[in-house]
């Protein structure tokens, strides 16, 4: 049944379906004027995070639900989560025009559609789920205007509700601006929930909300400290970061603010429960990668009803003996200072890092690598001061200070500044061998965000559970035409062709190994890597290609790479493919370097 039949079919029906008796039953109800989510019977206001953090941490300040942005390969973090006693706002990814999703195409429209409905199917049941989050900013940062996007997701919702009664839709947006709030509330009547993402602007979400035409119950599913587009630059042209200490005073603020609407507001989730190089390696993130909390984590803990007994330092902004925002010459020594107390007087440790500043803070939310950094431009370190030398390449820089209280607490603090002289060409980061690529259980070293050709004819499902070689999961691809021809490179930064600084150092690598099968077999499919040339500014040192014809068994490739000049690999992997005649598809399992 297509997307448009089954709006018409169910839009009466589902009026007077009865809530599916289940566990973890979730429903929206309005009493006196006021909307609340009911779990289980009980009223459940939402306060929590998104991230991967440890949802034990999160539990026991007193959160009570976390989000996700897919629904790929999510069993553990619902088993965790439940464990914990979480509940879980499982998000269904939906195509973003800048990433090349067109909603005028038919196919493409009816293949999400599908992808959405075999995932809601397979997760609906699981006990810590709350409610459907149909999609993240896929309506772009503009007018939010396309009324395609908008009736895909009705689609959607209506066959949730069919599918699902036991859950509450919601979709995410970016802000209230242009006619977000207007179009849903008209084209998506199966919407029960919208979500806003709104960071310096979360505390006024209730009055814009309404401003724009918000009736119904909303929920603020990303906010923290300020972003970097909301911040105006310094005389270097950068931004000031705020400490972990300030970010703690502005996370605090709006949840205080949103808190007080009673009437529309459900609760809210905190960006991030983790940590994102985005916009700088430490902008966004409540918690550390080694799990250390910063000190947003006891604000909530206190506001939520469960403090600390041990909290966080606090920290204040660096300055520089220099001046602020200095510009120094090739090898100057600076000192840098960062005032920091810890409120139970716990001996303090510091590491100090400086790292090139990224030429666009604009990311869209793409997580992004770590630029490269220069420890051996500190000379010498302690909490609460640091003296290094200027590295010798001109540019601009970003000084971090990352400091740790020994009991599970830290704080942080940045500040940038520039070295007068010519730009060196940054060094690729040295990469630790094994490097994943795709399928297998390590994180991607490189993002799969080059596509190619026909590309509203690819399909990639990077968690597929379709008989994978290696682990849970595999990487499944999809060429949906019998004619024309696609491919994707897996890039480091994503979505970008040589113009930006990036990939790896791979020196002492000595093949290029992956596991591959085809959905029918005889499917012929070029592999490799280093796509880009010497033509642009950061190009492949190396380049391979090698075609493969598929069985219906799995087959381990291993191209030799002895040799090779691997200094810098911006593109570490990719395939592309003729069309065959018909669709064809095949799986891609362990890719790495080794």
């Amino acid at each position: 049944m297509t997307p448009t039949i089954l709006r018409a079919a169910c839009a009466i029906a589902l009026l007077a379906a009865p809530l599916a008796a289940a566990d973890n039953a979730v429903q929206l109800v309005q009493k006196d004027g006021a909307w609340q989510l009911m779990r289980a019977g009980k009223p459940w206001y939402v306060q929590g995070a998104g991230g991967d953090a440890s949802k034990q941490l999160l539990a026991q300040i007193g959160g009570n639900t976390c989000r996700t942005w897919g629904a790929d390969d999510i069993q553990d973090r619902l088993d965790d989560a439940h464990k914990q006693g979480l509940a879980v706002i499982v998000g269904i990814w939906l195509g973003h025009e800048r990433h090349g999703f067109k909603y005028d195409d038919p196919g493409q429209v009816q293949r999400q559609f599908e992808m959405a409905k075999s995932q809601v199917l397979k997760w609906k049941d699981h006990p810590a789920l709350l409610a459907w989050g149909l999609g993240n900013e896929m309506e772009g940062y503009a007018a939010g205007d396309n009324a395609n996007i908008w009736k895909a997701i009705q689609d959607i919702a209506v066959m949730v509700k069919q599918v699902d009664p036991a859950h509450p839709t919601m979709t995410t947006v970016a802000e209230v601006g242009g006619k977000r709030v207007e179009l849903i509330h008209k084209l998506c009547p199966a919407i029960d929930i919208v979500g806003i993402n709104s960071y310096a602007g979360a505390s006024s979400i209730p009055k814009r909300y309404r401003d724009a035409g918000g009736t119904k119950p909303y929920m603020i599913t990303e906010y923290g400290p300020p972003g970097t587009w909301e911040i105006g630059k310094n005389a270097l042209g950068t931004v000031d970061e705020p400490t972990s200490t300030a970010k703690a005073a502005s996370y605090l603020n709006a949840w205080k603010a949103l808190r007080a609407d009673s009437q529309l507001c459900l609760g809210s989730l905190a960006f991030s429960w983790g940590s994102k190089v985005e916009a700088t390696a430490t902008w966004y993130g409540m918690v550390l990668p080694g799990g250390e909390k910063l000190e947003v984590v006891d604000a909530y803990a206190a506001a939520w009803g469960k403090p600390v007994q041990n909290r966080c330092p606090q920290i204040k902004p660096i300055a520089f003996d220099v001046g602020a925002a200095p510009t120094l010459k090739p090898g100057q020594v600076v000192v840098a200072t960062a005032a920091v107390e810890d409120p139970e007087k716990d001996a303090m440790t510091a590491n100090w890092v400086i790292a090139q500043e990224l030429s666009d803070y604009n990311t869209g939310g793409d997580a992004i690598d770590m630029p490269p950094t220069f420890p051996e431009a500190i000379v010498r370190q302690a909490a609460g001061s640091c003296e290094f030398k200027a590295p010798d390449g001109g540019g601009t820089y970003r000084l971090y200070t990352y400091v740790f209280d020994g009991k599970g607490g830290a704080a942080l603090a940045s500040a940038t500044f520039k070295v007068d002289g010519p730009a060196l060409p940054p060094k690729p980061r040295q990469a630790k061998l094994p490097a994943a690529i795709a399928g297998g259980e390590a994180e991607p070293m490189w993002a799969a965000s080059g596509y190619m050709g026909d590309t509203g004819s690819i399909q990639m499902e990077a968690a597929s559970t379709d008989q994978p070689k290696v682990g849970k999961s595999c990487l499944k691809v999809s060429f949906t035409k019998d004619k024309g021809w696609g491919g994707v490179v897996w890039q480091s930064p994503a979505n970008d062709w040589g113009e930006k600084p990036g990939g790896f150092n791979l020196v002492g690598a000595k093949a290029l190994k992956f596991w591959v099968r085809g959905a029918k077999g005889g499917e012929k499919i070029k592999f490799g890597f280093g796509i880009i040339g010497n033509d642009k500014p950061f190009g492949d040192t190396a380049k391979i290609e090698r075609e493969v014809a598929m069985t219906t068994e799995w087959q381990e490739v291993a191209i030799d790479v002895t040799g090779r000049d691997l200094s810098r690999i911006k593109t570490g992997f990719m395939w592309v493919a003729g069309a065959q005649g018909q669709p064809f598809a095949f799986y891609v399992d362990d890719a790495r370097w080794e």
